[in-house]
């Protein structure tokens, strides 16, 4: 029974990567389409503001992670910590004037926190991709 429920979860396996890859260039597609459309506002307003930047940032931060999935088959965590971190970012510079400071200072903490987890999440990256390097390595010697 086992053996069966291994080799029918293995066949099916396919389809969880054709639809990942599916979907992540349906956003990168869709993604580029918001950009160019969002560029054609800023044309038709005449008008370019630092939230408009950060915008642009945003999307080139969803653009590179699909690149990222799709040039090494994995998503590093870190890229959508920071794409929240310049979201709370442009929120603070769109509506900083309007808001209450207690809620400035709980976005500026939230994005502190975030700041640190990208942190201990790059430093995890990095002993990871050493980890399998010496995998590699080790295999290549036997």
């Amino acid at each position: 029974m086992e053996n069966k429920q291994s080799k029918f979860t293995k066949s099916l396996h396919w389809t969880t990567i054709a639809s990942e890859k599916l979907l992540l260039a349906i956003i990168g597609i869709a993604t580029c389409i918001a950009s160019a459309m969002y560029i054609f506002d800023m044309v038709l307003a005449q008008e370019i503001t630092l939230s408009d930047l950060f915008m642009l940032f945003i999307y080139v931060e969803i653009i590179g992670m699909v690149g990222a999935f799709y040039s090494t088959n994995r998503i590093p965590v870190t890229l959508p910590i920071i794409i929240a971190i310049t979201a709370l970012c442009r929120l603070i510079v769109m509506q900083s004037k309007e808001m209450d400071a207690l809620v400035v200072l709980g976005e500026a903490g939230a994005i502190l926190i975030l700041s640190f987890a990208a942190f201990v999440m790059s430093l995890k990256d990095k002993v990871s991709l050493e980890k399998i390097k010496d995998f590699r390595d080790s295999e290549s010697s036997d």
